[in-house]
C-alpha cells in the first residue's frame, strides 16, 4: 500500500487537496446563499438544498469549465507551437519523442492497447488526451449554462420578471462575462508559466528546466 501511495502520489495529493478544497466551497456557498435568501425575506437553505440550486450548479461549472478549457488547448497548442528556452516547449530544431510514429513502435507486451490494434482505434488514441478535455469542457460548459438559467430565472421571478430559455441564457451578456472572466485568466496563468520557465527553477520539479541549464536551452 506504502508503494502503491508513493507510486500515485502527485494524483493522490491533488485529489485529496480537491476534496478538501470542494468541501469548503459547499459550506461556504449554502451560508452565503442562506444569508442571500435571507435577506431577501426567504428561508435558508440546508447544505443538501444548496448543491440544487443553480448558484451551486453555475459556480462550480463556469471553473471547471476554465480549466479544462486551459488544459485542452495548453495539450493542442504545444504540439504546433514553441517557445525557446520554455520547459513547458518541446525542444527546437531536433524531433522529440512525443512526435514519432507509434506506427513504427516495436510491439512489447506493456505496449498501449490501441497502438497494437492499430487502425482507426489508434487514430482516435493518437489524441485522445486532447479529446478527453474538450469533452469534459463542453460538458462543463453545457452545465454552467443550466444552473446559471436556473440562477437567472430564480433571480427574474423574484422581481417579477419573466423567464427565459436555455437558448436565450446563452445570448446573455451575463453568461459570457462569467466565462470570459475565467477563461482569461487561465491563459494568462499558462502564458507567465511558458515565459518564466525561461528563467526562473524549480529545483527537483519536472516543470522546471536544471536550476544550471541555459536560459534558452529549451524543453527536455
Amino acid at each position: 500500500m506504502r508503494k502503491w501511495a508513493k507510486e500515485h502520489g502527485l494524483l493522490l495529493a491533488n485529489a485529496g487537496l480537491f476534496i478538501a478544497f470542494f468541501v469548503g466551497m459547499i459550506l461556504s456557498g449554502a451560508a452565503s446563499y442562506s444569508e442571500e435568501q435571507q435577506s431577501h425575506g426567504e428561508p435558508a437553505v440546508s447544505v443538501l438544498e444548496f448543491l440544487g440550486t443553480g448558484a451551486f450548479v453555475e459556480a462550480t461549472f463556469e471553473n471547471w469549465e476554465s480549466e479544462f478549457l486551459q488544459m485542452a488547448m495548453y495539450v493542442v497548442l504545444t504540439v504546433f507551437l514553441f517557445q525557446k528556452g520554455s520547459s513547458e516547449s518541446k525542444p527546437m530544431g531536433k524531433k522529440a519523442p512525443q512526435d514519432e510514429d507509434p506506427r513504427q513502435a516495436v510491439l512489447k507486451d506493456n505496449i498501449p492497447w490501441p497502438v497494437r490494434r492499430g487502425g482507426v482505434v489508434l487514430k482516435v488514441y493518437e489524441h485522445s488526451l486532447s479529446v478527453m478535455f474538450f469533452i469534459l469542457f463542453l460538458a462543463s460548459f453545457t452545465l454552467h449554462a443550466a444552473g446559471g438559467v436556473q440562477e437567472y430565472n430564480s433571480d427574474q421571478q423574484s422581481h417579477g420578471q419573466p423567464s427565459i430559455s436555455f437558448l436565450q441564457y446563452l445570448g446573455t451578456s451575463r453568461f459570457w462575462f462569467e466565462s470570459f472572466q475565467n477563461w482569461q485568466s487561465e491563459f494568462l496563468v499558462v502564458a507567465v508559466l511558458a515565459g518564466a520557465s525561461v528563467y526562473l527553477r524549480e529545483k527537483g520539479s519536472p516543470e522546471s528546466k536544471p536550476v544550471a541549464e541555459p536560459h534558452y536551452e529549451t524543453g527536455a
